[in-house]
């Protein structure tokens, strides 16, 4: 018979056993009730030695040493606070559930065959690249869209708020193993810490499709009616969207009219591409700032004003290069068969210092 047995059947300790029974609250089991050795002994005791023990336990109105009451076994439970999780995704973020992720994989299976199918290959990139990659492609504007941070090798990174500078940077990278003209195409998260509107999450998908080492305008044509294939594809027709096409250098040749340094010419586009996002006086402000002059600015903004090929021509002649690939451009849509979905937009010009051409 175990010790705490033989113990329980003395009768002159099953005494001091029962308030173990009334703090336990539950029924009486020897074999996994846990007791401290102190109540578990041989020797005899007293009913002054008991009443000695009670009184040296207790003080401060019935509280232990320990800060518990009287006839305790243990401390009381320390109750942590736990910090209540917010279950929606961060701002600017989504889920896909079951319902969306099925449209999602529509959407990119159709994005996949469209590319495939006009001769591109499929690459991709890391999420997290070097933050020096898009401030330098892209200009300084873009640091506050950039979700960036230094990590724990004091390297300052960012989550690619686009594809193209990663394209860029593997491009270099491979250098002359690769055989031009180069068509590669990318389906890719991309971050961008702004202001949210209808539509424009901070994360997003992005479908790239870029041609490398064709330098006629026969590439921008082949890039239009690969897009015009995939809206035919989905259901989408020209009644319901449209392509505004330019060509910076019509920026160019109006720059070069009134003497404007070449360097100055990246700047004038950051500016230009803001025109629809802020008021007009406000542009001109900013382009005066760069050192265009008042007269070089108005026939700036009257150029960009143009919505006609044929007005373009007028003003600037047709034998400059920007009216020629223009031209051309025009006539290869009508034989891709695309003509009704693009129409010419001279204010459309890309701030991105890394876009050259249409």
């Amino acid at each position: 018979m175990s010790t705490l047995s033989s113990s329980l059947l003395n009768p002159r300790l099953s005494f001091s056993l029962k308030p173990l029974f009334l703090f336990s609250q539950s029924s009486f089991a020897p074999r996994k009730f846990q007791i401290p050795r102190q109540f578990v002994s041989a020797k005899r005791k007293t009913f002054s030695d008991l009443a000695s023990e009670q009184s040296s336990a207790t003080d401060n109105g019935g509280r232990s040493g320990r800060g518990g009451r009287s006839g305790a076994l243990s401390p009381s439970p320390v109750v942590e606070k736990v910090q209540r999780i917010d279950v929606n995704p961060p701002k600017g973020t989504r889920d896909f559930p079951p319902e969306d992720m099925r449209l999602r994989t529509w959407l990119f299976n159709h994005f996949r065959e469209v590319s495939r199918l006009f001769g591109f290959e499929e690459v991709d990139y890391p999420v997290l690249e070097s933050e020096a990659l898009f401030i330098r492609k892209a200009g300084e504007e873009i640091r506050d869209q950039l979700y960036c941070f230094e990590d724990r090798g004091n390297r300052r990174v960012a989550l690619r708020p686009e594809l193209t500078p990663s394209l860029a940077r593997l491009v270099i990278q491979k250098g002359k193993s690769l055989s031009l003209p180069l068509k590669w195409f990318a389906i890719g998260q991309c971050w961008r810490y702004e202001r949210m509107t209808r539509g424009r999450r901070r994360e997003h998908y992005q479908w790239n499709m870029d041609i490398l080492g064709l330098p006629e305008v026969t590439a921008e044509a082949e890039l239009i009616s690969s897009i015009v294939a995939f809206f035919k594809r989905i259901g989408i027709t020209e009644s319901d969207v449209g392509f505004k096409v330019s060509s910076r250098k019509v920026l160019q040749e109006v720059l070069r009219c009134y003497s404007v340094p070449e360097n100055l010419f990246g700047k004038v586009c950051i500016i230009i591409d803001k025109i629809e996002k802020i008021p007009i006086d406000e542009i001109k402000r900013e382009l005066n700032a760069t050192g265009l002059s008042e007269e070089a600015i108005e026939e700036l903004l009257q150029v960009l004003s143009i919505k006609s090929l044929t007005k373009l021509e007028e003003i600037l002649g047709g034998a400059g290069e920007a009216v020629a690939d223009l031209k051309e451009l025009f006539s290869l849509s009508e034989k891709f068969g695309y003509s009704e979905w693009i129409q010419f937009d001279a204010s459309v010009v890309r701030g991105l210092a890394y876009y050259t051409g249409f």
